[in-house]
């Protein structure tokens, strides 16, 4: 393939997959096409943007004429599908903005790949001979399409659709849609599902990131409800090469769950950050315990993530290459080594919004 698009590239996940294809794909040029919203930084791909296989183009998904003028320019082989917005409690105060972006967005980008590539119906679900797959649409989604767990039990890939947020609701159509072009058109296909990332470049509005910042300005550490929430962690630069991975080897028509084959509550998570970031900042051994303060709960709150990784274990050999306690620590390192990145992303708009959400 010559050119490869990724949506979402200035983003916190696509950031990391550019930077994966980039650094692996020396003769294919890789358009990052990011609308540069409050969570997308060009600053994250500050150690490849000079490399001769990247170019950075700013579009709005929303916007066909935008795209299409991208899509003319490049005639791309394949796209990589990232670009979303992404963040539940947003969802719950705009979900007009999910749908417009999630599902929309999608299919802007579905109806030029259909008019680009040329698709045969008789392919249906998207599945080609591996020798005849010229073009790759691969959608990029998350495990919150699946709805809530018990207390036991695991999401699989035949596991059925049940979103409870806007903001999953709003990906599960998406997936939806992506899957019915390979059906009705041919449009060769992949999607994953993964669970929740974490990781260098990471906006402080999710749990993680939002704690790391906290702690280091001594700031309340806000836990919605009891912190019982369970959640699987991934390693995002583990995820990159997964999604990197499933691109190159995946057979298409396929659906591969992403997860880091870890659970924990969100008490026992801020806890073990705590732990490890105190020992790093030189405070004694749960100082920063005194800042974990329960808040009001969000609406439709999921009780339990898990997902179960096996097929893409199975197939391609994929797993994760750190422990979640490995992970969190690089993760917190990073954080510590570039606060002025983080300075930098937390003013502003940010302030307001963190003001108006947990205050």
């Amino acid at each position: 393939m010559k050119n490869i698009i990724v949506t979402g590239g200035a983003g916190f996940i696509g950031s990391h997959v550019v930077r994966e294809f980039v650094k692996n794909n020396p003769n294919t040029t890789i358009i990052n096409l990011d609308a540069l919203t409050y969570a997308g930084n060009l600053e994250n791909l500050k150690d490849i943007e000079n490399e001769p296989n990247y170019v950075f183009e700013k579009a709005d998904i929303t916007k066909p004429e935008e795209l299409r003028k991208i899509f003319e320019k490049y005639n791309p082989d394949a796209v990589v599908h990232l670009a979303a917005e992404s963040h539940v409690d947003r969802s719950i105060t705009d979900p007009t903005a999910f749908i417009n972006t999630n599902v929309n967005g999608t299919a802007n980008l579905l109806n030029l790949c259909k008019e680009f590539w040329t698709l045969n119906p008789d392919h249906t679900h998207g599945r080609f001979p591996d020798e005849k797959r010229k073009n790759l649409f691969y959608h990029v989604s998350t495990d919150e399409v699946y709805g809530s767990l018990g207390e036991t039990g695991f999401f699989l890939e035949t596991t059925s659709y049940d979103p409870q947020s806007p903001y999953s609701a709003s990906k599960a159509a998406s997936d939806h849609l992506v899957r019915a072009y390979g059906n009705t058109y041919g449009m060769p296909f992949i999607v994953s599902n993964c669970s929740n990332n974490y990781g260098p470049n990471h906006f402080p509005e999710k749990l993680i990131p939002l704690c790391i910042s906290n702690i280091i300005n001594e700031r309340p550490l806000p836990i919605y409800g009891d912190g019982k929430y369970t959640r699987d962690w991934l390693f995002v630069i583990d995820h990159a090469k997964g999604i990197y991975q499933i691109f190159n080897e995946a057979k298409t028509g396929e659906t591969y769950n992403i997860g880091g084959f870890n659970e924990w509550q969100n008490i026992d998570l801020v806890k073990e950050l705590i732990k490890q970031m105190d020992a790093k900042l030189g405070k004694p051994e749960g100082y920063s315990e005194k800042l974990i303060t329960f808040v009001k709960d969000r609406p439709g709150h999921d009780k339990r993530y898990a997902i179960d990784a096996t097929k893409l274990n199975k197939d391609l050999g994929w797993k994760p290459s750190v422990t979640f306690e490995e992970g969190l620590s690089k993760t917190i390192d990073w954080y510590l080594e570039n606060k002025e990145w983080l300075e930098n992303v937390t003013n502003g708009d940010y302030q307001k919004y963190y003001e108006k959400q947990y205050n």
